[in-house]
Order: C-alpha cells, then structure tokens, then sequence
C-alpha cells in the first residue's frame, strides 16, 4: 500500500508519526487495550513501538507473534485472530459488558 503513494506523503506520514507525543494520551486510557506486535516488525520495531506503548498504557495486553512481520494480519491470521478472540472474551471488555447490559 506505501508504495501506491508518493514519496514526498510517505515522508511527511513518517515525519508526523515520529514527531508525535502520544505519552499522555497512552496514559489517559482508561478501558482494556490489547497490542498485538510482530518480533521482525522493520517498519515499527518491537521495543520502539509496542514494548513502549504497552509500558504507558494502564490495563494493556501485549501479544507478540514470533517471527511475524508488519503485516502480521496477513501472515498469521490464524494467530491474530485468537488474540482477539481471547481479548474479547476477557472479564472486562468493554464491548461484551455493553452487549450483556442491552
């Protein structure tokens, strides 16, 4: 998909993706998070993203795919996929209380 657009968007995209203070905002989250990260992440590595993020964030869980790159949604589905499944089928996500409430 990056390289369908020019290199002057994909230059400013990673200016104001690193330029970005997100440290409060990580911190203000108040309802269950889950990151899901890859080990051979290139283009968001593992300890300057996720790891990071995860450190910020109050009730986070980390899941991280072994050998899966950033296109991990593709690569392992099957993995994401139980991630998600297990994440919303957590005591406490969001979604399902708001379901079970009506």
């Amino acid at each position: 998909m990056a390289l369908d657009n020019s290199l002057q968007a994909l230059h400013d995209c990673h200016a104001a993706v690193q330029g970005a203070d997100m440290v409060d905002e990580l911190r203000a989250i108040d309802v269950p998070v889950l990151i899901i990260a890859g080990d051979r992440d290139v283009s968001a590595p593992l300890d300057l993203t996720a790891r990071r993020s995860a450190a910020l964030v109050p009730d986070v869980r980390l899941r991280v795919i072994e050998g899966a790159a950033h296109g991990m949604f593709v690569t392992h589905v099957e993995r994401v996929n139980t991630d998600l499944l297990e994440f919303i089928s957590e005591p406490g996500y969001i979604g399902r209380d708001r379901q079970e409430r009506g």
